[in-house]
């Protein structure tokens, strides 16, 4: 888990796993946030909130203004218990190729991230939990798409949005086989 401040446009859903500890049940585990973004129409942020409880290492999530969902215990993160060393952002589709083609999954709105607000999705006014427990802006992203004609991303700054990236794509179709 890494801390990071997120903010899409879109459909956000996670899972649970045994090791969850679920505080917050008007959020349900693996369910939908609503309301959902329409395509060329409304458009809805949603916020969530990672980070690390210094005092008791714990690794948070929030939802919203001051939600706090839940929680996965420190002795899960070994690794993390110092800090996190990197913050990933994004989405991800997995591709089997069990037909022989590229999945049909969409990733984000099923649209590429050059057809901008309304269209693709975005994560935007990024931000990290630095060594103070205090939000930082993130200044700078390196982007990866591992084939861009299947699904693509494009990031920018600016003063309203702060960092963000617009991302997604159909996944199969006429020049990703």
């Amino acid at each position: 888990m890494t801390p990071s401040r997120k903010s899409a446009g879109g459909h956000i859903s996670w899972r649970s796993n045994e090791v969850w500890n679920h505080i917050f049940y008007r959020i349900a585990i693996g369910a939908s946030i609503s309301p959902v973004s329409s395509y060329a129409s409304d458009q809805f942020d949603v916020t969530i909130l990672i980070w690390k409880d210094p005092k008791l290492g714990n690794w948070w999530m929030g939802y919203g203004e001051n939600n706090l969902v839940g929680y996965w215990p420190a002795e899960l993160f070994t690794h993390l218990a110092d800090r996190a060393t990197m913050v990933e952002w994004g989405g991800e589709v997995v591709n089997t190729r069990s037909t022989g083609e590229h999945t049909s999954t969409q990733m984000g709105s099923g649209h590429f991230a050059e057809d901008g607000f309304g269209k693709a999705s975005y994560f935007r006014n990024l931000e990290i939990v630095d060594s103070d427990n205090s939000l930082s802006s993130v200044r700078e992203v390196s982007t990866l798409a591992e084939n861009t004609n299947c699904y693509n991303i494009k990031s920018s700054y600016n003063n309203d949005w702060g960092t963000y990236f617009y991302y997604g794509g159909p996944g199969r179709n006429s020049k990703c086989q």
